[in-house]
């Protein structure tokens, strides 16, 4: 079987509560040659701020998928290829990797079809999402390894979700996670910022994930990581 996300080389993540640079579009996100949209953010997220967003990239043919950080801002749209529910497989507790998922499942008439989830390993201590989670950051390359091996072996998850939110990672932890996975799709996400970044760290994983860097730079410096990623792929 194969999954969308096993073609793919860059995803946009959107952050909902934030805003676009002035005088760039949607349309203009929509063009820079990313894979697929993600849309989903920490902090400040509403149903919506999500709807405002879906329905402004929907008339574009990028596939869309909804990144929820709680079960109350999920939307159902028929713009959305699907949704991507995160497990956090080293959070401080059991919430973040069962709890929230049992209040997702509360959902009337959820398709299952569309839901997919993301095996999160949460590296940066300073990030919201490492915060939230009480994740143990302390992990070493062995560490990570391990839990990716974990998610897949025995979660069955098709996709690792390596995150370093905020900073640029490191790439023997990355580079470790891939390794230790057979099947399952390794996204890197954290500090990719221009072409050199997004090019070096596609080579130690599957797909890269760029985020801040549309809200605080614009679409041209994405554009430089689809190039990036694009050209470690090659």
């Amino acid at each position: 079987m194969t999954n969308p996300w096993d073609d793919w080389d860059h995803v946009l993540k959107v952050d909902p509560d934030k805003d676009l640079r002035a005088g760039e579009t949607f349309e203009d996100v929509c063009r820079t040659g990313t894979d697929a949209i993600e849309i989903g953010g920490t902090l400040d997220v509403t149903a919506e701020k999500m709807t405002r967003v879906v329905d402004a990239a929907a008339e574009y043919d990028v596939p869309l998928y909804q990144e929820p950080s709680n079960p109350g801002v999920v939307i159902d749209s028929p713009a959305l290829d699907g949704y991507l529910i995160p497990t956090v497989f080293n959070a401080g507790g059991p919430f973040w990797i069962t709890g929230a998922h049992k209040e997702w499942v509360r959902i009337d008439d959820l398709d299952w079809t569309r839901t997919h989830t993301e095996a999160y390993i949460v590296l940066n201590p300073e990030a919201s999402v490492a915060q939230l989670t009480e994740a143990d950051c302390d992990l070493s390359a062995d560490d990570v390894a391990a839990y990716a091996k974990v998610a897949e072996r025995m979660f069955g998850q098709e996709i690792v979700y390596v995150e370093y939110s905020g900073t640029f990672g490191d790439t023997e932890k990355v580079a470790a996670a891939h390794d230790a996975l057979d099947d399952a799709t390794l996204f890197y996400g954290g500090g990719i910022h221009d072409y050199e970044s997004a090019n070096e760290m596609a080579a130690h994983s599957d797909v890269i994930v760029v985020g801040d860097l549309l809200h605080d730079e614009g679409v041209d410096a994405v554009r430089e990581t689809v190039k990036g990623a694009k050209d470690a792929g090659d």
